[in-house]
Parts: C-alpha cells; sequence; structure tokens
C-alpha cells in the first residue's frame, strides 16, 4: 500500500515502526509515483493547439483569402477529442498499474503535414513489468481513441458533400481502409464510380483519427501495437517486429508500380509521376522514422516478468490486433 501522510488520514505513519530495510522491500514492490511535472507537457499542449489551428485554416482558407484561424477550429477541437483521449487512456493506465508516466508531449508540426501535429508521445520511466500491465496500457490508448473517433467521422461524413472527381485539378486523396470504407457507406450511401465524399473539417479529422491509430497499432518496437503483441506473444513478437518493419518497404514499389501502371496505356506525364511518388513514399518514411527509433531504443523490446496474459486480455489483444487490419491503409494519401 502507498505510505500516506498522517496528516491525510488523521493517525500516526502506519509505517512508524517498520525498518529501513523492511521500507525498501515494500518500495520496491509497490514503488511510489513521481510527482506529475505539468509545465512542458502545458507549452507543448498550446503549442500543438496553435500549430493544428494554423494548418487547418490554411487548408481550409481559399488561396485569394488572408488565412482565418477560425476556419480551422472545427477540425481542431475534433482531432484534439480524439488525440487527448487516447493519450489520457494511457496515462490513466500507467497511473493504474503504478509506471511513471509523463503527461502526453505533443508535437507541433505546422504546415508541413495536413495534420499540424505528429501527436503526441508519454514518457515512462519505469519498466512495465506484467503482461497484463503491459496489454492495458498499450491497448488503452487506440481502443479509446477510436470510440471518439468513429462517432466524429460519421458526424462529418454525413455533412460532407459528394461531387464528381474534377479531372485535371489536383487534389489529396485520403487512404482507404476497411472501416473507413464501411464509415463512408453508412454515412452516404453507395457513392458512384467517379464520385467522391469531399471531406469537410470534421470528418477530416475523424478520418485522421483512424490514420493516427493505424500507425501506433503497427506491431513494431515499441509503438502501441508492438505493446500488444509483446504481450501476446512474448519475446518472439521481436523476431516479428523486425519482419513486419523491413515488410513496409515492399508497400513502396507496390504503391509506386500500382499508380504508374496506367501510363504504359495512356502515355506517362508529370501529374502521373506526382502521384505515384506522394502514393509511395509515405512507407520509406515511417520505415526510416520505426528504423530510428528502434535504433535510439537500444533494440528488441523490454522484457516483462514470467507470466501470461488473463483470458480476457488475451482476447483483447486478438481483438486490437484486428482492429490494425481493419484500419491498415495501403496507401496512406496521395495527390491525383
Amino acid at each position: 500500500m502507498p505510505t500516506l501522510p498522517s496528516s491525510s488520514i488523521g493517525s500516526p505513519d502506519p509505517f512508524a515502526r517498520v525498518s529501513d530495510s523492511e521500507r525498501a522491500k515494500l518500495a520496491a514492490v509497490d514503488p511510489p509515483l513521481a510527482p506529475i511535472r505539468w509545465r512542458l507537457p502545458a507549452v507543448l499542449f498550446v503549442t500543438t493547439v496553435a500549430s493544428i489551428l494554423y494548418t487547418a485554416a490554411h487548408g481550409y482558407t481559399e488561396p485569394d483569402q488572408p488565412v482565418r484561424l477560425v476556419n480551422g477550429v472545427s477540425y481542431a477541437v475534433s482531432l484534439l477529442a480524439i488525440l487527448l483521449t487516447h493519450e489520457f487512456a494511457h496515462f490513466a493506465f500507467a497511473r493504474y498499474h503504478r509506471v511513471n508516466a509523463s503527461l502526453p508531449l505533443f508535437i507541433p508540426l505546422p504546415v508541413i503535414t495536413p495534420f499540424g501535429t505528429m501527436g503526441a508521445v508519454i514518457l515512462m520511466k519505469d519498466r512495465i513489468k506484467s503482461k497484463n500491465a503491459l496489454l492495458d496500457i498499450g491497448a488503452s490508448g487506440p481502443l479509446a481513441g477510436m470510440l471518439v473517433a468513429i462517432p466524429v467521422l460519421l458526424y462529418g461524413l454525413a455533412h460532407s458533400e459528394v461531387h464528381p472527381l474534377t479531372h485535371g485539378a489536383a487534389h489529396s486523396q485520403e487512404g482507404n481502409s476497411l472501416i473507413y470504407w464501411l464509415m463512408k457507406y453508412i454515412a452516404v450511401g453507395s457513392i458512384p464510380e467517379g464520385w467522391d465524399v469531399y471531406l469537410n473539417p470534421v470528418a477530416f479529422a475523424g478520418w485522421t483519427g483512424l490514420f493516427v491509430t493505424m500507425l501506433n497499432l503497427l506491431p513494431v518496437g515499441q509503438l502501441d501495437g508492438g505493446h500488444v503483441a509483446y504481450a501476446l506473444f512474448g519475446s518472439r513478437q521481436n523476431h516479428y517486429s523486425k519482419i513486419i518493419r523491413w515488410s513496409l518497404l515492399l508497400l513502396v514499389p507496390i504503391n509506386f508500380v500500382w499508380r504508374i501502371a496506367p501510363g504504359f496505356q495512356s502515355g506517362f506525364s508529370g501529374e502521373l509521376l506526382s502521384t505515384a511518388i506522394t502514393a509511395s513514399t509515405p512507407w520509406l518514411g515511417w520505415f526510416l522514422v520505426l528504423s530510428l527509433l528502434e535504433r535510439m531504443s537500444g533494440g528488441g523490446h523490454p522484457p516483462t516478468e514470467p507470466g501470461e496474459l488473463s483470458p480476457g486480455r488475451r482476447a483483447i489483444a486478438i481483438g486490437t490486433l484486428l482492429l490494425f487490419v481493419l484500419l491498415f491503409m495501403p496507401t496512406p494519401m496521395m495527390v491525383d
């Protein structure tokens, strides 16, 4: 049990007669949680809010009009609701399992990406001891985030317009997944060939939530999916992780050839080449990021103590990895 100050319980310290060696043993079993440091997370959060607002406003402002931050409010609120739910689910379960974890550290990235942020990270100083705790902490973020992302996406799609695709005009095409396809069918019904949904800011925030969750659920390294897979497979996951990480490189030539193939019949053009490049490079970038993170973390996933997942958590782990399959986008984004 944690040590409580006597003033908080109205009685003497319950560990007053415990020897120093016994105190050390108790602390090793149930270590005290460090105070929460909030200043840096708060600064990064405020900066990220500004970054998301500016990026969204820039994207939803007509070229001949001044950028107005108000244009990005609906996107920023919707996306932050998803990201905050995701990150604080991790934080809550880390505290529940008495793992010292930082508040979410958001990463602002204005204009460079269409999202305005690279998401957030939570730093954990302690090793997660049990597979049950590892599963709880790893799976809680994606599952909680999806509970917000799905209704946000459905609402946004229901209020978006369906138009014919404009030929000759460059536009960004968001990636598709089984879940995204189902959400579009539920919200707007069957879409005729040559037409598409033009996402409003709320719908794009919902899609971004699916995309971010998909990336986090990759069963690689110490991503959320890596934690879930390690809790399920143990040390074998270190081998699986390398295979999956390197297999991402296969998506680069597959996407390039798939998008450039029409040129063999109709002729090649700069637009076709641009489409092929934007469709294939995201996985190359993500492979490099994951390789860097693995090198920085020293290789394999930190081990847990002996023990297996409880039956209920095993089902959650399998379901979470199946969620990754349903969210997987072979082509995350491209410019037509």
